[in-house]
C-alpha cells in the first residue's frame, strides 16, 4: 500500500536548500518516490507549526520510503539538508 512522506521545514539558508533539493530529487526517483505537492505553507488551521515550506512525496510503500531515507545516497545529503533547513519528516500509510 502506498506511503507518503510529509516534510515540513523552516528555511535556514535558501541557497543551500536549493542545492540540497536538486541533489535529493534523483534519490527520491531511484526509490519510486514522486512529489505530489510542494510549496510555501499557506497557513495553519489548528495547532502550531513553525515550517515555512512543506512537501508530500508518494512512495510505493513505507518500507521503500524507509529504504530511501536510509540509503547511502540520501544519507550523504543530510549535512547539506541541515545547513539549508530544519526539517520534520513524517511517514504515513494509506489505509487498507
Amino acid at each position: 500500500m502506498a506511503a507518503y512522506l510529509i516534510a515540513h521545514a523552516r528555511i535556514k539558508d535558501a541557497a543551500k536548500l536549493q542545492e540540497y533539493s536538486a541533489a535529493a530529487g534523483p534519490t527520491l526517483a531511484a526509490f519510486g518516490g514522486a512529489p505530489v505537492a510542494r510549496g510555501k505553507v499557506a497557513g495553519v488551521l489548528a495547532g502550531q507549526h513553525q515550517g515555512d515550506i512543506a512537501l508530500i512525496v508518494k512512495f510505493p510503500d513505507a518500507d521503500t520510503a524507509r529504504n530511501w531515507y536510509n540509503s547511502p545516497a540520501y544519507q550523504s545529503l543530510i549535512a547539506q539538508r541541515d545547513q539549508g533547513m530544519e526539517p520534520t519528516f513524517v511517514l504515513i500509510e494509506e489505509p487498507n
